[in-house]
């Protein structure tokens, strides 16, 4: 008897666990994702059918004829989060607002919730809002909501973890802002799989945002990190919604940020900056005050320079201090600066700028407030924070530094001149040292253009040089020392 052929069901298939992806083969990396590990085998292959057309929702219409009104954004009554969005949350949007543990989500969304409900009103004269929350108890949420003072009539409660349950209450408040604190904590009883695996995540994410479009309301969801950052869960989610939001801050410093990743109603270059106390969290419209330290005289190693968060144009202070090692390899200490972007200043500041005793010096740099300069226009800033700090002398005050330095020493120009200028001159700066031709120059403003690290180090005053330690193991002696191989002659009685 001839052996039976196997069929498309025997085959088996494999998925990726992380964006769905399908294949008949098993891969190590995703060609979709481009995740390692993530393809598994999902059972028999798929048959093949072919869907036959159906009545359709609504009739096809010319683009012109269709009413653009209802993706009008309307404001959340927190202007920081209203500039991320793009104007605020259009009606039918799913929001995913992911950050680590601790770092002041939930306080964020509960006085968004608040102010939604207090401030915006429907078509029907009355928005309400509902949160519900699968991570704490009713009780917990109350007494944030007391301390931070985001109690109102209609801002509505739940504590569920429950897919078929956020549902109904969906039902019976009917609200315009639903907050899901998190995504992670809510299973469907119809799927398999404990709450916050991808099947449940999938399954959740997906029956929130198809009763977001039918009913209209914004959707806030709240999204857990792995160790590394990123959003946790599978990737897919990122896809379904329609906004992902990352919420960053240090648990030690009052800063918080919350950047757009992505926006399909509004750009992905804002940040929102926001201040987390003990009786809540406010927006930051100008935060330019928490990096910079307020000083009567200048004091060698600091050095300032403006930065752009998106496309708000931040004032931070970049520290450095040099100091005599006791090792035999120097210790080089970063925070809130990349290591690799110091050590390149030092190495162009040796060999560029003819500064020769940083290579035997511990050299410690930080920012000040907790803020993370990554871009390369901070590099100015950086060497010349160095400078001054090995050479024990202050910048000129009231001074600004914007450029990239390259490794041949050049200073290159970098995006936003204009922007940082006017920044900087509106917080009472004077002058600046920038790349060449850096365009409008602020009124009240001394702006000098450097080409290289040799021109922008003379901005610091000469100073005369320390005399040299000895090295370790020798005696420094009065008078004249011995030549090798000679022998003291030795002291009259």
């Amino acid at each position: 008897m001839a052996a039976r052929k196997s069929s498309a069901k025997d085959r088996p298939s494999y998925r990726c666990t992380e964006c769905g992806y399908s294949t008949a083969k098993w891969l190590g990396r995703c060609p979709e994702c481009h995740a390692w590990g993530t393809v598994e085998e999902a059972g028999g292959m798929p048959a093949v059918r072919t869907t036959t057309p159906g009545r359709v929702s609504a009739a096809a219409l010319p683009i012109g004829q269709v009413d653009g009104r209802q993706a009008t954004a309307r404001g959340t009554g927190v202007p920081e989060l209203d500039r991320v969005l793009g104007g605020g949350l259009v009606p039918g949007a799913v929001v995913l607002l992911a950050g680590e543990p601790g770092v002041g989500k939930s306080t964020l969304l509960l006085d968004v919730a608040a102010k939604a409900a207090g401030t915006d009103r429907g078509p029907d004269g009355e928005q309400r809002t509902l949160y519900v929350t699968g991570e704490e108890s009713a009780a917990q949420v109350r007494q944030r909501a007391d301390r931070i003072g985001a109690i109102h009539d209609r801002l509505y409660l739940a504590a569920e973890t429950d897919l078929s349950a956020v549902l109904g209450h969906l039902d019976e408040v009917k609200p315009s802002l639903l907050v899901l604190d998190s995504v992670q904590t809510v299973a469907s009883p119809e799927i398999d799989g404990a709450p916050g695996g991808v099947a449940q995540v999938r399954e959740v994410a997906g029956a929130l945002i198809r009763a977001s479009k039918e009913r209209g309301m914004a959707t806030l969801l709240v999204g857990h990190v792995t160790k590394d950052g990123s959003i946790a869960g599978p990737r897919l989610l990122e896809h379904l919604v329609d906004v992902v939001l990352q919420f960053e801050g240090d648990r030690h410093n009052r800063l918080r940020l919350v950047r757009g990743v992505k926006n399909r109603y509004g750009p992905t270059d804002e940040v929102g900056c926001f201040e987390l106390h003990d009786e809540g969290i406010t927006g930051l419209a100008d935060p330019s005050g928490l990096f910079l330290t307020r000083r009567d005289a200048p004091v060698p190693g600091t050095c300032l320079t403006v930065t752009l968060e998106g496309r708000r144009p931040l004032v931070a202070e970049v520290q450095a201090l040099t100091v005599d090692s006791q090792i035999p390899s120097p210790r080089r200490t970063t925070s809130g600066l990349e290591t690799s972007r110091v050590s390149m200043m030092l190495a162009v500041l040796e060999q560029r700028g003819r500064i020769s005793a940083l290579g035997k010096r511990d050299i410690y740099s930080a920012t000040v407030g907790g803020v993370k300069l990554s871009e390369p226009a901070a590099d100015l800033a950086v060497a010349l924070a160095l400078a001054s700090a090995a050479s024990d002398s202050p910048l000129p005050q009231n001074l600004v530094a914007v450029g990239e330095v390259g490794l041949a020493g050049e200073v290159r120009r970098v995006t936003g001149v204009q922007r940082r200028l006017a920044e900087a001159a509106r917080l009472g700066f004077t002058q600046a040292l920038v790349p060449v031709d850096p365009g409008k120059i602020p009124d009240g403003m001394r702006v000098r253009e450097v080409a290289d690290i040799g021109e922008a180090l003379r901005v610091l005053p000469s100073r005369p040089e320390r005399p040299p330690r000895p090295e370790r193991g020798e005696r420094p002696e009065r008078g004249e020392r011995p030549e090798r191989g000679e022998r003291p002659e030795p002291a009259p009685h």
